[in-house]
């Protein structure tokens, strides 16, 4: 039987509004024992420093390059990590001794498949000097060396997790586990086992960009403004005629792939629920690529508190066929997911184990990846 290794996965999403913290004890295949979680939000000076870095990415040529105050926010979002662990290893009684491997994803600031090229911001080395605790980061790059998207990379902890999902989930119809964050995307756990994912287009972003520019707030809690407003029908189609959608190969999104509509597009309430319309009707449109029709979706992440996308969501599917729920009425934590997730990985990472899947990336072969990075040592290393 393999070893079992406890990992603190960190996750700072497209939504930039915080960071999750999740611990898991795992075997790096499919033994995963799911600890506790919390998150820590950014205050607003933070974001807004956050939002300047991606305007300063949009420069970048190589990977490694800092533009503007990239290397700035690099070191203070690393910092954020370092505390964010600390607080929770304090919260759950927990010594860094007691943690193999934390799985850090960093801020992505740009992402762009077809260039190759993929830079999520995080200094491994230095959380590692901060929490004493090896750390893998830099998970995503590896997949497009070897001719994937970078994205997504969740799907291996998804198939994981199939194994404890209620036997009424996973009856006759293949299973979709939704991740609704800044970005939508989709793992379909096939009846067989079969595993494909891919991005399925805009989650929160649209809409978090759109009532901070109009109401001055980071998102629409709860869908309260999306409820009070009608949808456009024309707003709507716009973004659902985009050609991601009915592309022969899926690819994999940035934040900047779509944008927020223009001011006089529609009033605030109005723009708000065409975008949580636009939100839900991507997902079901993106599914037509999945090899089979599913009888399940599993919605985690923050759009699922969103009451006006998971109503249509809801809709949409009924039409054809299919039930939607929340990932807690699965018994899984849609705030964790993708936090426990980057500490699985990590495992998976220290193992030499796949993290990526020609039917989850389009890479060219299942393959690891990441950054082992060992407490004291200023340098990198490869995975053991």
């Amino acid at each position: 039987m393999a070893e079992m290794k406890t990992a603190i996965g960190l996750m700072s999403g497209t939504s930039m509004d915080g960071i999750d913290v999740a611990m898991v004890r795992t075997d790096g295949r499919d033994r995963v024992e799911r600890g506790p979680a919390f998150g820590v939000s950014y205050e607003a000076g933070f974001r807004n420093r956050l939002k300047q870095a991606l305007e300063d990415a949009k420069s970048i040529d190589a990977r490694d390059e800092r533009p503007g105050i990239l290397a700035e926010v690099e070191r203070e979002l690393t910092l954020r990590h370092a505390r964010a662990v600390r607080t929770f290893l304090r919260k759950n009684n927990l010594q860094a001794a007691e943690i193999d491997v934390v799985g850090f994803h960093g801020q992505t600031v740009l992402h762009r498949p077809d260039r190759a090229l993929t830079v999520q911001i995080g200094d491994g080395a230095l959380l590692a000097n901060e929490t004493g605790i090896a750390v893998v980061h830099d998970m995503r790059a590896n997949d497009m060396v070897f001719g994937g998207q970078g994205a997504p990379l969740i799907p291996a902890y998804h198939a994981a997790l199939t194994a404890g999902l209620p036997k009424n989930i996973r009856a006759d119809r293949p299973a979709v586990f939704v991740n609704i964050g800044g970005i939508s995307n989709l793992t379909f756990i096939g009846t067989d086992g079969r595993i494909v994912a891919y991005d399925s287009g805009p989650g929160n972003t649209l809409i978090d960009q759109w009532v901070e520019a109009h109401a001055g707030i980071p998102y629409d809690q709860g869908g309260m403004i999306a409820s009070e407003g009608r949808i456009v029908a024309d707003l709507a189609e716009r973004y659902l005629a985009n050609p991601f959608f009915t592309a022969t190969r899926r690819r994999s999104l940035d934040r900047n792939d779509f944008s927020p509509p223009g001011g006089s597009d529609a009033n605030l309430e109005d723009g708000a629920r065409t975008l949580a319309y636009v939100t839900a009707a991507a997902i079901l449109k993106s599914s037509g690529h999945l090899p089979d029709r599913p009888g399940t979706y599993v919605v985690c992440g923050g759009g699922r508190l969103n009451r006006i996308i998971m109503r249509d969501l809801t809709e949409l599917a009924q039409a054809e066929d299919a039930t939607v729920i929340a990932a807690e009425e699965a018994g899984l934590d849609g705030d964790a997911m993708e936090a426990e997730a980057w500490a699985y990985l990590a495992v998976r990472s220290m193992k030499g184990l796949p993290l990526t899947f020609p039917q989850t990336t389009g890479v060219t072969a299942p393959v690891t990846g990441g950054v082992l990075n060992r407490p004291g040592n200023p340098g990198l290393s490869r995975p053991d």
